[in-house]
C-alpha cells in the first residue's frame, strides 16, 4: 500500500497532508508525484491565499524518504536519475507556490520530510520535534538537487553538522541554527501554526506574493534592474491597494480580494 497527500480548504487556507499511516510518513515515488501535482494545483488556485504543509497524526511530520524503494526503485542510476528528478519536481513545486507557505512539524522531521519543510516559508515546530538525515548510517548521499534547498536554509555548517555527523537536532537546536522558525509546546503546535495562516490570509495576498518574489530575487547578487524596481510599484495600480489605504484612514479592517 502506498501513501497519499490530501488536501483540503478552509476559506482561504489550503491544508496539505502527507499521509503514509504504519511508515511514519514516509515519502514513496507516488507521495512525491501527488505532491508535485497538489502544489502546483494550489499555487494556480487564487482562492487560496496560504498553504500549511502538515503530516498525518502526531508522531512524524514526515520520516524520510521511503526505504524499501531502494531495492527497486532507485537500484540503478538510471533509476535513481529519474526517481530523484521527480523528487525536485515535487521540492521545487512547493517551493515555487506563489502563497506563502508554512510547515506544521510534530515529531519527526527526517530526512525527505525536512527536505519538504525546507521549501516552505515558515517552519512551526513542538518542542519535541526532532531534525536531521543519518543516510550517512545506510551508505548513501543526499542528491544534490534535494541538498540545495536545505544549504540555502540553513547554510554549509548545519548541514556538515546533519550530514557528516549524522545528528539529529532537538527543536531547541533547529531553531538556533534557522531550520525552524518557532518552537511551541506541542499540544499548541496546530493552533500555532493555522493562527499564523490566519494572519497571513488578512493581508492583502498580492502582497504575500510579492514579497516572495522580492525576497528570492534579492537573494541574487545581480543588481536590480531599472525595469524591475519600476515593476515593484504594481501595487500602485490594484484593487487592494486603494483598499487598503482607504481602510487605514477610516480606522476600519480592511477587506482584500486579491486584485
Amino acid at each position: 500500500m502506498t501513501g497519499h497527500i490530501s488536501c483540503a480548504h478552509e476559506t482561504a487556507i489550503a491544508t496539505l497532508r502527507l499521509s503514509n499511516p504504519g511508515k511514519l510518513n514516509a515519502i514513496d515515488f507516488a507521495m512525491w508525484r501527488e505532491l508535485a501535482e497538489t502544489a502546483r494545483d494550489l499555487s494556480s488556485d487564487d482562492q487560496v491565499r496560504c498553504i500549511v504543509v502538515r503530516g498525518d497524526g502526531h508522531e512524524a511530520f514526515a520520516a524520510g524518504g521511503d526505504i524499501g524503494e531502494l531495492l527497486n526503485e532507485r537500484d540503478t542510476v538510471d533509476r535513481a536519475m529519474a526517481y530523484h528528478a521527480q523528487v525536485g519536481a515535487a521540492l521545487q513545486a512547493l517551493f515555487d507556490c506563489r502563497q506563502p507557505t508554512i510547515a506544521l512539524i510534530q515529531g519527526a522531521c527526517i530526512g525527505g520530510g525536512l527536505e519538504i519543510a525546507a521549501q516552505c516559508d515558515l517552519r512551526i515546530c513542538g518542542e519535541s520535534s526532532r531534525f536531521g538525515a543519518p543516510i550517512n548510517k545506510l551508505g548513501f548521499s543526499m542528491y544534490p538537487g534535494e541538498l540545495a534547498g536545505m544549504l540555502r536554509l540553513a547554510g554549509p555548517a548545519t548541514m556538515r553538522e546533519i550530514l557528516l555527523e549524522g545528528r539529529m537536532l532537538s527543536a531547541a537546536e533547529a531553531l538556533a541554527k534557522g531550520l525552524v522558525t518557532r518552537v511551541v509546546a506541542d499540544l499548541q503546535v496546530a493552533d500555532e501554526a493555522y493562527a499564523t495562516a490566519r494572519h497571513i490570509c488578512a493581508g492583502a495576498p498580492l502582497v504575500a506574493r510579492w514579497h516572495k518574489q522580492w525576497i528570492r530575487r534579492l537573494q541574487h547578487e545581480v543588481p536590480l534592474s531599472d525595469e524591475e524596481l519600476r515593476a515593484s510599484f504594481a501595487f500602485l495600480d490594484t484593487e487592494d491597494y486603494r483598499e487598503g489605504l482607504s481602510a487605514f484612514l477610516d480606522k476600519r479592517k480592511p477587506n482584500f480580494r486579491g486584485r
